[in-house]
């Protein structure tokens, strides 16, 4: 596997994972930690005040049951761990997940995606050490539909499309031809 890394004053890459620097170069700079499961991968992120917390019913963020928040990229610092990161991109290629090679925790994504004000880092808020998802507001989004602009909603979507007549209806349901 061939490794290009550039550098400028805000930024790292390295096989495509960009760790922002702190302009002050402090470690945390009094983010929130956050890690895989095993400690191999740690981060820091800077979470607005609220934090809101968003679920989205399509296939990966089902699986990986993703409870997520949107940062700025400079918003994440990568601590450790790159070299242990793998990452997925699937569909229209809109993120590519980042998760630990060692304990499979899916721990952040990075996209660009114009409705979202461009560049962003989708953080993993189970992943994030002092945040309890449990205690934060959260709004669902129908990614399973591809119903974006229909916007966020108080509650889940759902994952299968009801139907209105029952495929195999009960004889006395039927209606005569």
């Amino acid at each position: 596997m061939m490794t290009t890394t550039t550098t400028s004053t805000t930024a790292t890459t390295t096989n495509g994972v960009t760790r922002e620097r702190d302009p002050e170069d402090r470690e945390t700079a009094a983010g929130h930690p956050g890690s895989c499961h095993c400690g191999a991968v740690r981060f820091t992120v800077h979470l607005e005040q609220p934090t809101r917390a968003t679920r989205c019913n399509c296939t990966i963020c089902t699986k990986t049951s993703m409870t997520g928040a949107i940062v700025k990229p400079a918003a994440f610092q990568l601590l450790s761990g790159e070299e242990n990161l793998g990452s997925y991109e699937w569909g229209g290629r809109t993120a590519r997940r980042f998760f630990c090679k060692t304990c499979g925790i899916h721990c952040f994504a990075r996209g660009y995606l114009v409705e979202v004000g461009g560049a962003y880092v989708a953080i993993n808020l189970n992943a994030v050490d002092d945040i309890d998802v449990i205690d934060l507001p959260v709004v669902y989004w129908d990614g399973r539909h591809d119903n974006w602009y229909a916007g966020p909603r108080a509650t889940p979507w759902p994952i299968f499309t009801p139907i209105s007549t029952p495929i195999l209806a009960p004889p006395s349901a039927r209606t005569p031809s």
